[in-house]
């Protein structure tokens, strides 16, 4: 099989859209920046999804639709969610051939609505706290889309909580932050920075907004997820207003956090190589690809075949779920067939041929370094599984050396200016930082763009800051980002 990928070093942003066209995960939709998330992508993403619905449901949320129309005069309730909102908004003027009394806006976020809804379910106290998550597409116009990164529409889901209390709620933010950074940890094998937002980088109409930062191949920053502390802005926006214990009128206190089909995109960026796409087994649509292999087509059928069937018959078993699968490519060279695996990221190849039947034994390829053993057919389940689970924290420790090896800190803006210069590696920079939102576009300036990608809160690191020179300022991790 011809290759058919960029080189990762040379020429990233070309490597990544290679790598998805290889593993046939998304193509191009007749609508300008929107995406057609094929079979391979989508199992993915069912598989991302799953592991965050279950964590959403044990820590108390239930799911729920609401609509893709949102009247245009929901939007206008809320200044900075307008404002922040507006040039990335498609709306819809007509429908039954006529114009429309009030423009609809096609959902961008769910706040608006949602609140809205909050307002009729809430009279007491007794009403809160409510916990409610929606999976469902959202549409931004994106100028320069990319695939997965970047899209008009795109797949995610949004929690919308409603409390009692400015405790309960901020308890929440940090509590689904806390969620996210887990399931992006021990499922993703993503590495992340969790931390606070700065004012510039805050979600519009939110008092504060937290995220999960991981750095990409190319040492740039992607905002994997967010959670947002709102206050009461869109309570007040929305009059979700109840009775306390005491008989007063008070707002609640609301929060909404997100993930999105994005997740695909630094999972491609973070783990994969030249030679394709590299998945974590956890969220791998098939696990282990088993390859009978003969130029026989008769001891194939008869016995090759069917060994296999069984081999994936006892991993399904063992591993639970239909993650093993037997390839059936016969019209295809061995090495062409082991190479459709590899570049879609198929995380444990298992060899079937004449030799290993009569041995009953099979060869076992892992993706992520290419080893390969020999291992006997009645150990087979459990070294899968052993092997998948290294596998897993392999491609983790992996990440989070990359991370280290390329973060560095800095104690001026010079030395900042000078880390993301043209002929620099860039990565992650630790600064101290207590200035301004100018000081903040001054930094993006001199820098070709390097932003505030959060503060984290598990770094209590206080210094001077590089543009004001307080002596108490927070640090800071600033990046270049997707």
């Amino acid at each position: 099989m011809a290759k058919n990928i960029a080189s990762r070093e040379s020429n990233f942003s070309q490597w990544y859209l290679d790598v998805i066209k290889a593993a046939q995960l998304a193509d191009y939709a007749p609508v300008r920046g929107c995406m057609v998330v094929r079979p391979n992508g989508y199992g993915i993403w069912e598989n991302i999804q799953s592991a965050f619905d279950r964590a959403f449901k044990e820590t108390g949320h239930v799911n729920a639709y609401f609509p893709l129309l949102i009247p245009n005069s929901f939007m206008e309730r809320e200044a900075q969610h307008v404002e922040g909102f507006a040039p990335e908004c498609a709306v819809v003027t007509h429908a039954g051939g006529e114009e429309l009394e009030e423009p609809y806006v096609i959902r961008p976020t769910s706040e608006t609505v949602i609140g809205h809804m909050y307002s009729q379910w809430v009279q007491s106290w007794r009403d809160l706290p409510i916990l409610i998550n929606q999976w469902c597409s959202v549409v931004r116009w994106e100028k320069r889309p990319r695939l997965f990164l970047r899209t008009s529409e795109f797949l995610w889901q949004e929690g919308h909580t409603a409390h009692a209390t400015r405790e309960e709620a901020i308890a929440e933010t940090f509590r689904m932050l806390d969620v996210y950074q887990r399931i992006m940890n021990d499922h993703l094998a993503l590495p992340v920075l969790y931390g606070e937002k700065s004012e510039n980088e805050r979600f519009p109409g939110a008092d504060n907004t937290y995220s999960c930062e991981a750095m990409m191949g190319d040492r740039k920053a992607l905002q994997a997820g967010t959670s947002h502390f709102l206050g009461q802005n869109f309570a007040r926006a929305f009059d979700i207003s109840f009775q306390n214990r005491n008989g007063e009128t008070e707002f609640a206190w609301t929060t909404s956090w997100g993930v999105s089909t994005r997740l695909i995109g630094a999972i491609i960026m973070t783990h994969s190589d030249d030679d394709g796409l590299v998945l974590p087994p956890r969220i791998a649509p098939v696990k282990a690809a088993v390859i009978p292999i003969s130029k026989d087509e008769d001891r194939i059928r008869d016995a090759l075949e069917p060994a296999a069937d069984g081999i994936a018959r006892g991993l399904n078993e063992t591993l639970g779920g239909v993650c093993a699968q037997v390839d059936r490519q016969y019209h295809m060279r061995p090495a062409d067939r082991f190479f459709t695996h590899l570049q879609r990221g198929v995380p444990i190849r298992i060899e079937l041929g004449e030799r290993e039947h009569e041995e009953r034994a099979v060869t076992v390829v892992r993706r992520d370094t290419a080893e390969r053993d020999r291992v006997p057919l009645g150990s087979l389940n459990d070294h899968v599984r052993a092997l998948l689970a290294d596998i897993q924290r392999n491609l983790y420790d992996r990440a989070k050396a990359f991370r280290d090896d390329n973060t560095r800190e800095v104690s001026s803006r010079t030395e900042l200016k000078e880390f993301f210069a043209k002929d620099s590696r860039g990565g992650f920079a630790k600064a101290c930082f207590a200035g301004s939102s100018d000081d903040e576009r001054d930094i993006k300036d001199i820098t070709g763009g390097a932003t505030i990608r959060c503060m984290p809160l598990d770094d209590e690191t206080r210094g001077k800051c590089i543009c004001t020179g307080a002596p108490d300022a927070r640090r800071a991790i600033f990046a270049k980002a997707y």
